[in-house]
């Protein structure tokens, strides 16, 4: 019988804990879909125009934005788990406020609340995993909150069949409690306790960190040295244009762009809307919930394949999947084929296809490599800004979807995330380097061009358990 390693369980743990953040996340994405219907249907006053009912589900995402840059300064300062725990009640407060709420402007103060928790969260939750998980599980561990993500997602939808938008919102509330709760045991990061001179032993021998977990590398610059506590500010041209930040910045907020701008947020807040539009026999709320679940399926799938086929074959065979799959969905709209023939069916495949492609690669891991690219002591300021990128990127691509179908038609949008997805494709083939099996030092190391023959020895410390 197969003996789970203490390593692994506790740091599986840690993972499962911080993931209610992202399945929270996905209760906030998916709330809009079950929840206009119902409200709708019991509550006709509270949203009485299309542009209203637009901004419920687009608020969220500027909100978020607003979030995330905040949360790069407070998990600086506050450290990754403490982080999470301070949002947890803000995050019940803003589903209470939903629940509670009587008028529209209420409504979307609860909602745009909702978002701001989203950016608080959406970083820490990542670099904590990366920085408390060893590199040979990493990737597996590193998925996970993505999958939870789509189970959360999933659960709105289902949960919405059942219950009225208010008692959905109460619903959503119990898990930001349980994200409390969970996070009381758990140790810090070791990587932030290092960072601000604490020692990181306890919770090093807690998650039971390899050595080379524990590697941090060390800067050989004259000007900065181990004794030296006070290091620029990201933001000085020295410190944001070295090769140690400008180069994973920039793959970073690449990743993320190209993430939002395949379409997918357009395509989950409007789930029900493309379906009718293709003539689908589905039921418009069955039809949300299929797509909804091969997601969450093929991010199974992904967190499964991502440590043995890596990080680059998974993104590169995203990449080609969604940009077919997204050319066929505007084929099918432009040519407008009959839908008693079996092309009629064209568009719901090309769709679930592409929910296919999106989940095992581009779905998770621009989240998994916000916590493996960045170096140690800039990493929350830079997740912060490239979940930034992500959720304005959102925001951009919720709003502009009608506007996109009323003047380049649906055959031309679906063409024009086809583009986005063929340029992604090209850019994780020329840019993205393979993190696979790599240390946080390692990657680091990587991107600061260092030849390992002469500077191994120089610029690798291993902490090891006192």
């Amino acid at each position: 019988m197969y003996k789970f390693s203490p390593a692994l369980l506790k740091q599986l743990w840690l993972t499962l804990g911080a993931s209610l953040g992202f399945l929270i996340i996905g209760l906030v994405r998916g709330f809009s879909a079950s929840a206009l219907p119902s409200i709708a249907k019991l509550d006709p006053h509270l949203i009485e125009t299309s542009e209203q009912k637009s901004w419920i589900g687009a608020i969220p995402p500027l909100g978020a934005f607003m979030g995330s840059m905040i949360s790069g300064p407070l998990m600086q300062k506050a450290g990754r788990r403490r982080t999470l725990m301070l949002t947890a009640p803000l995050w019940a407060a803003a589903w209470l406020i939903l629940g509670f709420a009587k008028i529209f402007p209420v409504v979307l103060l609860g909602r745009i609340m909702s978002g701001l928790c989203v950016g608080f969260i959406l970083a820490p939750v990542q670099v904590y995993v990366s920085e408390c998980c060893d590199p040979e599980i990493r990737g597996r561990l590193g998925s996970l909150p993505t999958l939870a993500m789509s189970l959360g997602i999933v659960l709105s939808y289902v949960a919405g069949n059942w219950l009225m938008w208010r008692y959905l919102a109460f619903f959503s509330a119990i898990f930001c409690a349980a994200l409390f709760l969970t996070m009381l045991p758990l140790p810090e990061s070791p990587v932030w306790l290092e960072a601000q001179g604490v020692d990181a032993s306890n919770s090093i021998k807690w998650l039971h960190l390899s050595a080379r977990a524990t590697a941090t590398v060390k800067d050989d610059d004259n000007e900065m040295n181990e004794k030296q506590e006070v290091r620029p500010s990201l933001f000085t041209r020295k410190v944001l244009f070295s090769s140690a930040v400008r180069k994973p910045l920039v793959v970073g907020f690449a990743l993320l762009f190209f993430q939002q701008f395949s379409g997918i947020d357009a395509i989950i807040f409007f789930t029900v809307e493309i379906f009718q539009k293709a003539g689908s026999s589905l039921d418009a709320m069955t039809a949300t919930i299929v797509v909804g679940v091969v997601q969450l399926l093929c991010n199974g799938v992904s967190t499964m394949l991502v440590d043995a086929a890596g990080r680059r074959p998974l993104l590169l065979l995203s990449a080609v999947v969604m940009c077919i799959s997204m050319a066929s969905m505007g084929c099918a709209f432009y040519f407008e084929f009959e839908q008693d023939s079996w092309l009629g069916y064209l568009p719901i495949v090309s769709l679930v296809v592409f929910m296919m492609g999106f989940s095992i690669g581009f779905g998770g891991l621009p989240f998994l490599l916000l916590g493996e690219l960045f170096p140690a002591y800039y990493r929350s300021q830079l997740s912060a800004m490239a979940s930034g990128v992500n959720l304005i990127s959102m925001f951009a691509v919720i709003k502009s979807y009608h506007a996109l179908d009323a003047v380049l038609t649906s055959a031309g949008t679906f063409w024009m995330y086809s583009c986005f997805c063929a340029l992604a494709f090209f850019f994780v083939l020329f840019m993205v380097p393979e993190t696979k099996g790599k240390s946080l030092a390692e990657i680091e190391e990587h991107f600061r061009g260092k030849k390992k023959s002469e500077k191994k020895a120089e610029t690798i410390r291993i902490s090891t358990i006192a």
